[in-house]
């Protein structure tokens, strides 16, 4: 099915874009990163969204040890003392009631096994690869970057190749650099007369990578801890395809593969007490070296060649500029930010791809360094994700949302076994590839992540509006739907039914305890249990009835003083007390972020975005909360608000287009490249019951052309 989706949505490309307006490639090449000097936080990245390569200046990882990283390279630490593997095969937590029935979560457990499930398992920096200076004797010469000179580094966006240049003791060198898009594999070819004089190499390193540290940033893994790990140097035997030599690399039961193969070269351990290993070329080397170095979970039986990965490259990224969706908001427009979004736009959709695109949902940082130790956010998965739908990039998000019907199972055991509910599957938020949540009151009482694949199903279905679609998210939209009509408990004496307590909202700032029908979330489950209604129908099967009683009796919105309210008896000063408005402004999320639903008033969802602009603490929000704001702005009618918010001055991207972290986390936070391509999406291809061209951009100032772009709901 994926194919033949895959096969009739390039057709489907071709066919719509043949009469395409907008110059593509001269926009997006306009936008190619350059640098003359390393980035001390943020590397230059070649990748495929399962595999991405971060280099330093030199287009490897020569000076700074930047990440080679996957969605598939992940390792378990040793577990605590004392503990067996039975003891956290036998976790579990406390209970706490909710309202009629007894919850068991996982959190309140053995304090150091319930760390070891937070940490564990977690994400692996493949390893390093940089190149190595020989003096005229033949001895290792200490270079550092400072001793180059004429550097130029620049990332051609339009078929992904990296070009590092730069003169070392009076000689060019020119370094290329590819990512296969395929395997995590990267091409590298460098050309300098400094080959065949013998003077030039490279090196492969490995690092020890741990749970210790929440954060890894910008840097994965430590090099010093060598008796840690193992490495194992392989130059003869039986090889696959295309290989000259192999190093496996083990921590504690988990061993990757480092495969090497192209020109002719030497290989050698530097030394037995560390995991440093050179490669010089063969004698009598030419003025080019091309090697190709591939990581991989199992020893693999052939690796690609250079021009193998070159040509996946070129190939690969032609047909994501030419035949997805774009939007060109510089050409015909007067307005002088024009050009600074357009770079924003350009450059989120080339480091999503790199980033984002893969078997699993994508940490925070992508693949560029570790955050929550390498682990995904399910309720961040509409952030990271969600713009791929509007883009048609559906090849690309298929690979991450069939996690929801691969974690169906552990999502239905969580509701059912673990927590005690009676029907449904509850999604997890903090997790790994086997689909288990890691402990922990947040991870476990947040709930807005619930609907998320019920929004995911909708735009599918919109795309492609077969049976096939309708069957292949029916047990997921079932299962979410039942646990959200479970979870909402019967107020007999208001005659709703209410959410919470105990839960957290989306701005997880406020007491589990206390927390009562807040309303994003309550705006949130009436679409949801909508749109599951919608989807049954569509089926032909009977809608399961308490779906629609629930959805029908929920709480209302609660209020406060003519505006919305975070949760219903907040201190109705809570607008003016920085405990509730200091984290994201999920209120203006009402009518922006969502549609209308029912029982919103749109004039007092717009008056409630006002007021969050008046008195949030901006500085604190997160990257996401822009393109959250705009929305907001856009949907009501101020569109040049919306623009300040999408160019606010602490919504930055830097000049390779990280989204920068800001005061809450690490550079890079890759929502807020989700969140603006999403938004921008909505602006330019309108919204469910918008008018007009690019409803959500000014008309002053503003030339918005759009092609293969979505609407939004």
């Amino acid at each position: 099915m994926t194919i033949i989706l895959h096969c009739v949505l390039v057709l489907l490309a071709f066919l719509e874009f043949s009469e395409a307006r907008i110059e593509r490639q001269s926009i997006v090449s306009r936008y190619n990163p350059v640098r003359d000097a390393s980035s001390l936080v943020t590397p230059m990245q070649v990748g495929n969204g399962n595999f991405a390569f971060g280099a330093d200046i030199t287009g490897l990882q020569t000076f700074l040890p930047y990440s080679i990283m996957s969605s598939w390279g992940w390792k378990n630490d040793s577990l605590p003392a004392n503990r067996t593997m039975e003891d956290v095969l036998q976790y579990h937590g406390g209970s706490w009631w909710n309202h009629d029935r007894l919850v068991t979560y996982m959190f309140d457990g053995d304090t150091e096994t319930q760390q070891w499930l937070i940490a564990n398992p977690n994400r692996v920096n493949l390893g390093r690869i940089g190149l190595v200076f020989f003096s005229v004797q033949g001895n290792v010469a200490n270079v550092t970057e400072s001793d180059l000179s004429y550097i130029r580094q620049e990332l051609d966006l339009w078929t992904g190749n990296m070009t590092s240049q730069f003169v070392w003791e009076g000689q060019t060198v020119t370094v290329q650099t590819y990512s296969h898009q395929s395997t995590g594999a990267v091409g590298v070819t460098i050309k300098s007369l400094l080959l065949e004089q013998g003077r030039l190499g490279l090196f492969f390193d490995f690092p020890w990578n741990d749970g210790t540290s929440k954060f890894d940033a910008p840097f994965v893994g430590e090099y010093n801890l060598t008796s840690n790990h193992t490495t194992v140097l392989q130059t003869s035997g039986t090889f696959g395809y295309g290989i000259t030599a192999q190093i496996a690399h083990t921590m504690n039961n988990s061993t990757l593969w480092t495969s090497v193969g192209g020109a002719h070269f030497n290989i050698s351990r530097d030394s037995p007490a560390n995991h440093r290993y050179t490669i010089r070329p063969a004698t009598h080397a030419p003025a080019e070296f091309a090697v190709t170095v591939a990581y991989s979970v199992d020893r693999p039986a052939s690796i690609p060649a250079v021009t193998d990965i070159v040509r996946s490259s070129v190939q690969a990224w032609e047909t994501y500029w030419t035949y997805r969706g774009f939007v060109d908001v510089l050409t015909g427009s007067s307005d002088p930010r024009a050009d600074e979004l357009q770079r924003r736009i350009i450059l989120s959709r080339y480091l999503m791809r790199v980033n984002e695109a893969g078997d699993t949902p994508p940490q925070e940082s992508g693949l560029v360094n570790n955050g929550w130790y390498g682990k995904f956010h399910m309720e961040m998965f509409f952030w990271h994700s969600a713009h791929w739908a509007l883009w048609n990039d559906w090849d690309l998000l298929g690979r991450s949302s069939s996690i929801y019907s691969r974690f169906l199972p552990t999502s239905v055991e969580r509701a059912q076994v673990q927590e005690h509910w009676d029907i449904g599957a509850r999604w997890g938020k903090m997790s790994d590839p086997s689909g288990r949540s890691a402990p922990g009151e947040i991870n476990e009482l947040l709930i807005w992540q619930q609907p998320h694949p019920l929004i995911f199903a909708e735009y599918e279905y919109r795309a492609f509006p077969t049976r096939d679609t309708l069957e292949k998210w029916r047990d997921v939209v079932k299962a979410t739907a039942d646990w959200m009509a479970d979870f909402a408990w019967y107020n007999e004496s208001t005659g709703f039914y209410d959410l919470g307590p105990p839960m957290y909202v989306v701005s997880e700032d406020t007491s589990p305890n206390v927390t009562t029908n807040p309303a994003f979330e309550l705006s949130y489950w009436r679409l949801g249990l909508a749109l599951a209604e919608k989807w049954m129908q569509n089926l032909g099967e009977e809608v399961p009835a308490n779906w629609t009683i629930v959805k029908n009796n929920l709480a209302p919105l609660p209020t406060e003083n003519g505006t919305y309210a975070v949760y219903e008896g907040i201190p109705n000063d809570f607008w003016y007390t920085p405990t509730y408005t200091n984290d994201h402004p999920a209120l203006t999320g009402l009518y922006g972020w969502l549609p209308a639903t029912p029982g919103l008033n749109v004039t007092m969802a717009k008056l409630t975005a006002e007021k969050a602009w008046a008195y949030w603490n901006i500085s604190n929000c997160w990257g996401w909360d822009f393109p959250m704001l705009a929305m907001s702005a856009a949907r009501n009618g101020e569109t040049e608000q919306a623009m300040e918010w999408l160019l606010h001055p602490l919504f930055q991207f830097d000049d390779v287009g990280m989204p920068v972290g800001g005061a809450r986390a690490p550079t890079p936070y890759f929502p807020g490249s989700g969140g603006l391509l999403y938004a921008v999406a909505m602006m330019a291809a309108g919204w469910d019951g918008g008018e007009g061209n690019a409803p959500g951009f000014p008309t002053d100032g503003w030339n918005v052309e759009v092609e293969g772009v979505g609407r939004s709901l």
